[in-house]
């Protein structure tokens, strides 16, 4: 006999691998620059200004669940907005990413980076709690960077490919990077202890460069800081994603997670087999083929709704950011299809 399905959220019970009226989708990034009305609403405003307004938070996060109809919507924010928050001198440079004045080196430039208070983000509990009046039963994701991320970019100074400031740090000065791992975990567990107490209903949090470790290196040096992050986050959906993270999956899902968030280099059948039958899967359909014909967008997001039904339950999304030229009626259609396709006796 098919379970009956409750009125909770589609979004919800795909995270908690219980049976779906249709598969949820949202995007990650959702704004993703690629929407005219949050540029309007962007022009003059500095990126961390405008994470630290709670009305233009509340507007951003709001646009794209009006215009795509998704079955969640993400917090406006950025993963570095708990480190300003704290004191840290940084700045988001158009076209560049988080620069960082002084980048850390050594246990004193840990032990000045302190704790985050929930009065340091006030307006993240202001900005919550109204989006949960405005979304009414659409669910609100939470979010936050994980350590490693975090700390790449504070050792590094700013993005890095190569990381190599980083991993010299991990393997040759590893109490340095243990304690900046381990204030980072503290500090990104506060950010998602406000969010989930203002109303967030799930949590993402986001290990970007992950990919860059090998398994030996996430295990020993990495893993034990996330599931700090996330065993702290109380009981709602956390969702684990990394980009470039074929050879970590499992790991993730170990680190504490709920969901795993693929990206578009693995199917997600083999995703899921990977990682195990505990964890759902969310992705994962590459953000630079809405840009294609729109039959090879449907074929595609079709072949990522088929490897999504082997795993034990599916949350639809990009396998990373939405591009900031993205054509947002090419994800208003991707979102109208597969909730339709996704349907019993769906097409």
């Amino acid at each position: 006999m098919t379970p009956s399905i409750d009125p909770e959220s589609a979004f919800l019970r795909a995270c908690r691998r219980q049976p779906v009226p249709h598969t949820p989708v949202w995007f990650m990034r959702q704004a993703g620059r690629s929407l005219p009305e949050y540029r309007a609403l962007r022009e003059g405003v500095t990126m961390l200004d405008a994470c630290t307004r709670a009305e233009l938070v509340v507007e951003i996060t709001l646009q794209p669940v009006r215009r795509y109809g998704t079955d969640a919507a993400i917090l406006f924010s950025d993963i570095v907005l708990p480190l300003k928050a704290v004191g840290v001198d940084l700045d988001i440079v158009p076209g560049v990413g988080p620069v960082v004045a002084k980048p850390v080196e050594s246990l004193a430039d840990v032990e000045s980076i302190r704790p985050l208070e929930p009065d340091d983000v006030g307006f993240v509990t202001d900005a919550v709690r109204a989006l949960t009046t405005e979304l009414g039963g659409t669910p609100l994701i939470g979010f936050a960077g994980a350590p490693f991320t975090l700390a790449s970019y504070l050792v590094e100074g700013g993005p890095s490919r190569d990381h190599a400031k980083t991993k010299a740090m991990m393997h040759g000065a590893p109490d340095v990077w243990h304690a900046l791992a381990g204030r980072l975990a503290e500090i990104s567990s506060a950010f998602l202890e406000v969010q989930v107490a203002a109303g967030a209903s799930a949590v993402q949090l986001f290990d970007s460069w992950a990919g860059a470790l090998a398994p030996a290196e996430y295990v020993d040096l990495v893993q034990p800081h996330s599931r700090a992050v996330l065993e702290r986050v109380g009981d709602v959906p956390r969702i684990h994603f990394g980009v470039g993270t074929g050879e970590l999956l499992r790991l993730m899902g170990e680190a504490g997670a709920d969901v795993v968030g693929v990206d578009w280099r693995v199917p997600l059948d083999e995703a899921s087999r990977r990682i195990g039958p505990s964890y759902a899967v969310q992705g994962n359909l590459d953000p630079a083929l809405v840009f294609a014909p729109w039959d090879v967008v449907e074929a595609k997001t079709r072949d990522v709704l088929a490897a999504g039904r082997q795993a034990p339950g599916h949350v639809f999304n990009l396998g990373h950011g939405v591009l900031p030229s993205t054509d947002p009626d090419v994800l208003a259609r991707i979102v109208e299809l597969v909730h339709t396709a996704s349907q019993p006796g769906g097409v």
